[in-house]
């Protein structure tokens, strides 16, 4: 399947439905695929782009399509993230908050614990994902004037 058999064929599932989380995860693979579109790649990724997109069987006619569109969607940023180094918008901040809540937590029961326990985890984790934000969104930057960003 192409990039523009891809992008017709989700296009059609959109104006189809009126379930708006449904929508949401159209408009996001509709908007990777478009931003596809507009870069240069060389045969060899373009083909290993179209294999990726008729492995993720997209024709498909599953029970839940909202869920089955959102794994496939989620199978198609980790491949892009991992053969094409392509991240969509925010990836980095993502998970820089996502890191940075978990080991503030850990920072507040360890260090913090002399305050109170709560007082502790709320600290560690206020200050973990605030590190983690400033931490992603340089990150985020970085990608988007290497021009690696969706």
């Amino acid at each position: 399947m192409t990039l523009q058999e891809a992008y017709n064929f989700l296009e059609s599932l959109k104006t189809e439905t009126t379930n708006k989380s449904e929508i949401r995860v159209y408009d996001k693979f509709l908007h990777i695929l478009s931003e596809l579109k507009t870069r240069e790649f060389t045969k060899d990724e373009i083909h290993s782009l179209e294999m990726e997109l008729d492995r993720l069987n997209l024709n498909s006619n599953p029970e839940n399509r909202k869920n089955y569109f959102n794994k496939a969607l989620s199978k198609f940023e980790k491949y892009l993230k991992d053969a094409l180094s392509l991240t969509p918008k925010g990836f980095y901040t993502n998970l820089g908050i996502g890191l940075g809540s978990s080991f503030g937590i850990l920072f507040g029961i360890v260090f913090l614990s002399s305050l109170e326990r709560s007082l502790g985890i709320a600290l560690g984790l206020s200050i973990g994902m605030l590190i983690g934000l400033i931490i992603g969104r340089t990150m985020d930057s970085q990608a988007k004037t290497a021009g690696k960003m969706l």
